[in-house]
């Protein structure tokens, strides 16, 4: 992948990263960026500002939105081996999730009324999951994309879960990425941590790291959770998912020492703070 100027993001595939990759970049305004997608399918999904996209003819006003804390957002998608342009008038942020494609479908728009905004947990376990790009929402070749927000406080990817085994309609073997942005206060910028913990059998990525705006964390593997957000400020993520199955299935398993929290979340409330924000009406 071609590293462009004001990237603050780039997740390129390699020799031990081979299924999906993510691209963040910020434009000024008025500036058209060209990018070919080579093997990859890729979507167009504005983190701030708004776009227009074109890809194999097709034009597509993207009306984005002023930030991801302040709602779900359209967003295109360009197919493998193709060219995708995007135009800022104003000026943005968007992100490029991709993944490692076979079959070449159509580019396509995907509207802000689309969105399933599902609320996950409760108490401080809570918190809200923008299905945009999951197998029942949207349809791709390899790709699975979500957007997760978690209020200030709260931990979310908990109980720990892992995707790194091929057992039929249980699990399904995905890399994942986390790209990761925080709402401020007064200025301040905000901060997480993210572990991620092995899995055994060869297994074994470790990581229990401090993040910040614009960081990422690769998970080839391994028990990955909690996600934690520090008090005072939103934690948003951007996970990013394919793997090497025929199926296009997000199938995880709970770490056995804390699946019995789930059965905690039905005698408790969920954050009153949630939903942060709703799709808009399918029109």
């Amino acid at each position: 992948m071609t590293i462009y100027p004001n990237t603050i993001a780039l997740v390129p595939y390699f020799d031990d990263w081979t299924h999906c990759g993510l691209h963040v970049l910020e434009l000024p305004p008025g500036m058209t960026v060209s990018i070919p997608t080579r093997e990859n399918e890729t979507l167009v999904l504005p983190l701030a500002g708004s776009f227009v996209v074109t890809c194999e003819g097709e034009e597509f006003e993207l009306a984005g939105r002023p930030n991801v804390f302040a709602g779900p957002t359209d967003f295109a998608y360009a197919p493998r081996d193709s060219t995708v342009k995007i135009f800022t008038e104003h000026g943005g942020r968007f992100a490029l999730p991709s993944a490692r494609a076979e079959r070449r479908l159509p580019a396509r728009y995907g509207p802000v009324g689309g969105v399933p905004i599902e609320l996950r947990g409760a108490g401080r376990a809570s918190r809200q999951v923008n299905n945009f790009c999951t197998p029942e929402t949207f349809d791709a070749d390899k790709l699975i994309a979500v957007e997760v927000i978690t209020p200030g406080g709260n931990w979310s990817s908990f109980p720990p879960h892992k995707h790194d085994e091929h057992r039929p309609g249980e699990e399904s073997v995905l890399e994942e990425i986390y790209y990761f942005e925080f709402s401020d206060h007064e200025g301040t910028p905000g901060l997480g941590y993210q572990r991620v913990s092995p899995s055994g059998q060869g297994r074994n990525t470790d990581v229990l790291a401090e993040v910040r705006g614009g960081d990422v964390v690769l998970i080839p593997d391994g028990w990955h959770g909690p996600s934690m957000a520090v008090p005072g400020h939103h934690m948003y993520y951007l996970n990013v998912m394919a793997g090497p199955e025929d199926d296009r299935a997000w199938l995880i398993c709970d770490h056995p020492d804390h699946a019995w929290v789930r059965d905690t979340w039905a005698e408790q409330p969920v954050d009153p703070r949630l939903p942060l924000y709703t799709a808009p009406e399918k029109s």
